[in-house]
């Protein structure tokens, strides 16, 4: 292996562990792909049938009414089919640490028209979103910081009806410093990279 492969190999090794951070999502069925659903047609159920979700009902779509998702086959429209008492809303609830910053992201597109909008909640944060449109996704991303040890986000509908307002791909990550401890993985390939360019400066030397 040559010197300059070797470097190579080292310095990805460690610019993955500086920039590492944690890509694992906490939250469960956030694409809302666990519900089989064959292909342009879209069903509804209790959100205990949902893996990871509670709430109101949801109303997972895959491929309808040219609408694709974003991540995975699937989709959900929070105004879902169905009987319903007060807002639509659906919540779920994960493990924090206290004082740790983390990045919420989703992706939201309004079925009919611009009057469509709905609330989401987690921690400090709270934000109405009113600027989807139903020519494409929008894509959203906040950070907040963690009061508590379990953290509740919540999707709550401001419109009345079975239509509007959908979402895709939830994810919820804790952010890291660039000085946080990467994936065993990494540690492994600068520990082989570090042994093999000690033999190459030693076979240098000879």
């Amino acid at each position: 292996m040559s010197l300059a492969l070797v470097r190579t190999v080292v310095g990805a090794a460690v610019l993955a562990m500086a920039s590492f951070s944690s890509q694992a999502s906490l939250i469960v069925n956030g694409d809302f792909e666990a519900n089989p659903i064959n292909p342009n047609s879209w069903t509804w159920m209790p959100s205990s049938q949902v893996p990871g979700w509670q709430g109101s009902n949801i109303e997972i779509w895959n491929s309808m009414n040219g609408v694709q998702a974003v991540t995975g086959n699937h989709f959900i429209e929070l105004n879902a089919h169905g009987s319903n008492q007060g807002a639509w809303s659906i919540y779920q609830s994960f493990e924090t640490l206290v004082g740790q910053s983390y990045e919420l992201s989703f992706y939201y597109r309004a079925r009919n028209g611009s009057n469509e909008q709905f609330e989401v909640t987690v921690a400090n944060l709270s934000q109405t979103l009113n600027d989807h449109t139903n020519q494409g996704w929008s894509f959203f991303s906040s950070s907040f910081i963690a009061t508590d040890t379990s953290t509740t986000l919540r999707f709550t509908s401001h419109n009345t009806g079975t239509i509007g307002n959908f979402l895709d791909g939830v994810s919820v990550v804790a952010q890291q410093s660039t000085a946080a401890v990467s994936a065993p993985a990494t540690w492994g390939v600068l520990a082989l990279g570090l042994l093999a360019l000690g033999a190459v400066r030693r076979t240098a030397q000879r």
